[in-house]
C-alpha cells in the first residue's frame, strides 16, 4: 500500500469485499487497494494511519467514537454464525448442526489467531503446542487431534476434503464492522464514499462527492426547451402531411376501382346485346 492517492482498505481474514470493491471501481476514479491483515494487528495499523478504513472484527480493543486522538469510529455490520470443523471420519460430520453439549467429549483446538474467545467452551482443551493460525489448526483437525470452532467465513477459507464443517447452535458469534480514524470528527470524503457503498447508497445520492453525477437531473435551459418545442412541432407537421398524403392516395385508389367497375359492367351489357 504505497500509493497516497489510493483508498487503502484493510480487511480481516474471512471478509470478502469483492462486491463493494467492484462498485467502487465502477463509481469512482480513485484507485482502491485491499490488504488482508490479521485480526490482532488490524486495529493498530488503522490507528497508526496505515490504512484509510478497515473491515474489523468487533469488539475493538482500543477507544471508539471520540475516545481520544487514537479513537476509531465504527459501524457494526453483520454477525457471523460459528461452525465446528471436524475430521471427515468424526461422527459429528454426519449431523446437520451441533450444540455445545455435542462437543462435551471432544478435544477443542484453539488457534493463536482465534477471534471468538470462547472462554467456557465445552470439552477438553488441546494440550499440544498451540497452532499459530486457523490454517494450522485445521491441519490438526484433519489429523483427528480435535475439533475447531471458527466463524463460518474463516472456515470456508480453509475448506478441504478431509474435514467437514457443521453449523454450531448457541455458540459464540463474531460481528464484523467497518472502522476508520476520523479527521476532525468526521470521515474523509473517500471514506464517506466507502461508507455509502457499503450501506448501499446509490451513485446519485446527494451525500456523494461534488464530481459525482447530480442527485437530480439538471433543469433544461430555455434554449433546450425551445429546441424541444420546435422538434415536437416539426414532428406534428410531418405526421399531418403524411396523413393527408395517405388520404389522397386512398381517394385515388377508390376512384380508380369505381371507374374500372363501370367499364366492366358496360362491356357486359354490350355483350348481352
Amino acid at each position: 500500500m504505497n500509493s497516497p492517492d489510493s483508498l487503502r482498505l484493510l480487511i480481516v481474514p474471512g471478509v470478502s469485499p469483492g462486491r463493494w470493491v467492484s462498485t467502487w471501481k465502477d463509481r469512482y476514479a480513485q484507485p482502491i487497494e485491499v490488504e488482508v491483515v490479521a485480526a490482532a494487528e488490524i486495529e493498530a495499523r488503522l490507528v497508526a494511519g496505515d490504512g484509510d478504513a478497515a473491515f474489523v472484527r468487533l469488539p475493538l480493543g482500543g477507544p471508539v467514537d471520540g475516545g481520544g486522538s487514537g479513537a476509531l469510529a465504527v459501524i457494526p455490520l453483520w454477525i457471523e454464525q460459528s461452525v465446528v470443523v471436524v475430521a471427515r471420519e468424526n461422527e459429528l460430520s454426519l449431523l446437520a448442526e451441533v450444540s455445545p453439549a455435542d462437543l462435551a467429549e471432544e478435544t477443542i483446538i484453539t488457534a493463536g489467531d482465534d477471534v471468538l474467545g470462547w472462554a467456557e467452551s465445552p470439552g477438553a482443551p488441546f494440550t499440544g503446542p498451540r497452532p499459530a493460525t486457523s490454517g494450522d489448526a485445521v491441519e490438526l483437525v484433519a489429523a483427528e487431534a480435535g475439533v475447531l470452532v471458527l466463524p463460518a467465513s474463516i472456515a470456508r477459507a480453509h475448506t478441504r476434503k478431509d474435514v467437514a464443517v457443521v453449523p454450531l447452535l448457541d455458540g459464540p458469534t463474531s460481528q464484523v464492522g467497518l472502522a476508520w480514524r476520523p479527521v476532525d470528527g468526521a470521515p474523509t470524503p473517500a471514506v464517506d464514499d466507502l461508507i455509502g457503498v457499503v450501506r448501499g447508497r446509490t451513485a446519485n445520492s446527494s451525500r456523494g462527492r461534488t464530481d459525482e453525477e447530480p442527485a437530480v437531473p439538471l433543469r433544461p435551459t430555455e434554449k433546450a426547451k425551445a429546441a424541444a418545442r420546435a422538434a415536437r412541432a416539426a414532428a406534428a407537421r410531418g405526421a399531418g402531411a403524411k396523413g393527408a398524403a395517405r388520404g389522397r392516395a386512398s381517394g385515388r385508389a377508390a376512384g380508380g376501382k369505381g371507374s374500372g367497375g363501370g367499364r366492366s359492367g358496360g362491356a357486359r351489357r354490350r355483350g348481352g346485346r
